[in-house]
């Protein structure tokens, strides 16, 4: 136990750029404060729950081909083939991703990413960077947020204004998941006695237990109540604030 303690505590502080990540976290802060919350909160508010269901459902069955791929080179023989039949359920019998019969058909949810390839192979996260928009943008993570495109059919498809497609996902995603954070990541910062430090223990602690695919315990986060993580699953806190 002491020597995981000396291991975690060093691993907090792998953040040499600190200064700069505070800069682009209060910057990040900022531009939340004032167009993406109020967006978020009017999504909510305006947008029944059905139809919020649906848009995340539509644009988890889109990401189906960079999990399956990264299933696949974990080896994760049995997770890709519930990633592939998810993929041909939804797809299908869902009405293009907008409904989810596949999770009651025994065909569970979750979410792969090249960064979690990484980290199953042992590549460390190396040291600690957030970055605009991004958030939370470890080396480790960066690299596998750009091979992830190269993985995305909708990479390769030609569109009469390039970029328009992934973009407006990028830009949904980022709102379908701050509004399904408002209580959480506003009780994160009212409990948070450094906000900054707070996010970056919670992101790597988040990711640790992605890459171990939910079988790894939380530990010393801070006592938030009702505050739960299920990181096999698509919609964990958006970390990126």
């Amino acid at each position: 136990n002491h020597a995981r303690g000396t291991d975690d505590a060093a691993e907090d502080e792998n953040d040499p750029l600190e200064p700069m990540n505070r800069y682009f976290f209060e910057l990040n802060k900022f531009f939340d404060t004032i167009l993406l919350k109020p967006v978020a909160t009017w999504y909510d508010g305006v947008v029944p729950e059905p139809g919020r269901d649906g848009v995340r459902n539509f644009l988890d069955n889109l990401r189906s081909p960079v999990i399956l791929a990264n299933d696949l080179l974990q080896g994760e023989w049995d997770r890709a083939g519930t990633t592939a039949s998810r993929f041909g359920i939804n797809t299908t019998v869902g009405v293009l991703g907008l409904f989810d019969p596949a999770a009651g058909w025994g065909f569970p949810q979750h979410s792969e990413d090249f960064g979690q390839t990484l980290g199953v192979y042992g590549t460390p996260e190396g040291p600690y960077l957030f970055v605009p928009v991004l958030g939370p943008a470890p080396p480790r993570d960066l690299t596998g947020f750009a091979v992830d495109q190269l993985f995305d059919p909708l990479t390769y498809i030609y569109w009469d204004r390039p970029k328009t497609v992934p973009v407006t996902r990028f830009v949904l995603n980022g709102i379908d998941q701050r509004a399904r954070s408002l209580d959480t990541l506003d009780q994160i910062e009212r409990t948070s006695v450094d906000h900054y430090a707070t996010v970056r223990n919670l992101y790597r602690q988040i990711r640790k237990n992605e890459i171990a695919n939910g079988e790894r315990d939380f530990d010393d986060l801070p006592d938030i109540d009702n505050l739960t993580f299920d990181t096999n699953e698509p919609n964990s806190p958006d970390m990126r604030l």
